[in-house]
């Protein structure tokens, strides 16, 4: 089973009832580990999180701190890319090179490295003096 076929998976809990817009997020870490998060909508609309978020957020609540892949699937005529939040908080975990594989339910696969998606991220060498 591939990381996509895990977001998929994941994507039929997604909590959407205000948009109907389902999407399922899953991680590897280079442990193997895989953890899964979907977005969750909230009737006061901007309290909702992202799938990627909230695979995230279970990745280092298990204590792992590094991505090596994410996958990201979502019923859309494209395949469905984090929005630029999701993006900055993959660049937080993912080294360069780290490949972000976006799919639709129809099967479009659409394959990147976070800083193709991310290019000039912010960062914490940014922040050292």
């Amino acid at each position: 089973m591939s990381l996509l076929d895990d977001a998929k998976r994941v994507r039929e809990n997604a909590y959407a009832p205000y948009s109907g817009f389902k999407v399922g997020a899953a991680i590897r870490t280079p442990s193997g580990k895989v953890f899964t998060g979907v977005n969750v909508e909230n009737a006061a609309y901007p309290e909702g999180t992202c799938a990627e978020a909230g695979a995230i957020a279970a990745m280092a609540a298990a204590g792992e701190t590094e991505i090596a892949e994410v996958a990201v699937i979502g019923d859309a005529p494209a395949p469905v890319t984090p929005c630029g939040g999701c993006r900055q908080k993959i660049a937080e975990f993912a080294p360069r090179g780290t490949r972000v594989v976006m799919g639709t339910m129809g099967g479009e696969v659409l394959d990147l490295a976070i800083e193709e998606l991310l290019p000039h991220a912010f960062a914490k060498a940014q922040m050292e003096s």
